[in-house]
């Protein structure tokens, strides 16, 4: 009887095949929204007074575009250890944010360049990062990582959220009146978090990369090879140009757009632009915590906005000396201040004993939500 029914089962199985086959195809993938590539560079040059379908268009463009960046990184991660892995899947991940930072730098939108840089500090440390330990929550009852290396991101991070407060403090302690002062004072402090995030590079990759060491796997995924090197650069590059040219469009219709649908600059900057921006570390940080590997996730996720708030937001200050109509300070609005300082905080306390569970993921969404709900209400502030 036995014998009869196996064959019977493994027929059933063969029958079912095709279908399994078919409907895998038809899940959900980001790479359906790369239709929207050329719709985005159609409406660009056919219809430019359509602000508000170009910015949707444009948006919906960056996030397969900044999926297949994080994907080709995580090749690239797999061949190292999971610090490192990290460290270029952030690097590369904030590709999109630095891309779209300098985009709003040329045309003189500091307001929502500062935006959109705030917006990826608490994005990666509320949305991802909750996403994440949520997603691998449900999954594994608690989740371990390396407590040190959480610890000094930690630290790291409460160092960007001193060095941000310090100019916004400056600003309204003088009055607003010391102008040339803050440029001077914001481009100094830059200079600092450029060599801090040099140091902690140091420490992590080399004099006490032994306390950051774990194990790394040579498959990605449900167990498909990792890429050649030389493929996943090649991706990167080509999803590099593209984001920036979909960023050029995006910053060039945000204002227009942001006025029809009723909402401020300052949130599209921190809510949309940031959510569009963080894509990549959105997917993989996800991904990876689904299959208990919270080390590669943290390094995404909180090591994204370590690099965001010491070296990509120093690097724009920096830059927008020799771009852009005038220099960007550090100033920003006591709201970011606050959302930023509250963010550090809280994922301070949460990575502290090196676990997780769904809770706390649910929690650090939570507090997301309710900035996202503040940042919506507030009204817009004139430059």
């Amino acid at each position: 009887m036995g014998r009869q029914e196996r064959p019977r089962r493994s027929r059933k199985e063969e029958a079912r095949s095709p279908q399994i086959i078919f409907m895998s195809k038809l899940r959900p993938s980001l790479d359906w929204l790369l239709i929207f590539v050329p719709i985005t560079v159609a409406l660009e040059y056919v219809l430019p007074h359509a602000e508000i379908w170009i910015f949707a268009a444009s948006c919906a463009a960056i996030i397969p575009l900044a999926g297949w960046l994080g994907k080709a990184t995580e090749h690239l991660a797999e061949r190292t250890n999971e610090t490192l892995g990290g460290l270029l899947n952030a690097t590369f991940g904030n590709a999109a944010e630095l891309i779209i930072a300098i985009a709003a730098l040329n045309r003189g939108l500091h307001d929502v360049v500062k935006a959109s840089l705030t917006g990826s500090i608490i994005g990666n440390v509320l949305l991802v990062l909750g996403a994440a330990m949520l997603a691998g929550g449900v999954k594994h009852k608690v989740q371990k990582f390396n407590a040190v290396a959480a610890q000094t991101q930690s630290t790291m991070l409460l160092l960007a959220a001193i060095a941000m407060v310090v100019p916004a403090a400056f600003h309204y302690l003088t009055g607003g009146h010391a102008r040339l002062r803050e440029d001077d004072l914001s481009t100094e402090i830059s200079i600092v978090l450029l060599v801090c995030y040099g140091l902690s590079l140091l420490f992590v990759l080399h004099t006490h990369k032994k306390l950051f060491s774990s194990e790394r796997s040579d498959k990605v995924g449900n167990g498909a090879p990792c890429w050649s090197v030389s493929k996943a650069l090649v991706v990167l590059a080509v999803a590099t140009v593209a984001i920036a040219w979909m960023s050029e469009i995006l910053v060039g219709s945000v204002q227009a757009a942001a006025t029809s649908l009723g909402m401020t600059r300052l949130f599209v900057g921190v809510i949309v632009v940031a959510i569009v921006g963080n894509a990549a570390e959105h997917s993989t940080a996800v991904m990876v915590a689904m299959k208990d590997r919270m080390d590669l996730s943290l390094g995404v996720s909180v090591g994204s906005s370590l690099q965001i708030a010491l070296f990509v937001a120093p690097l724009v200050v920096i830059v927008s000396h020799f771009t852009g109509p005038r220099p960007m300070n550090l100033v920003f609005s006591p709201a970011e201040v606050m959302a930023i300082v509250l963010s550090v905080l809280l994922v301070s306390q949460i990575s502290d004993d090196g676990e997780s569970h769904w809770l706390e993921g649910a929690q650090l969404l939570a507090v997301y939500i309710i900035l996202g709900i503040v940042f919506y209400f507030l009204p817009e502030v004139p430059a």
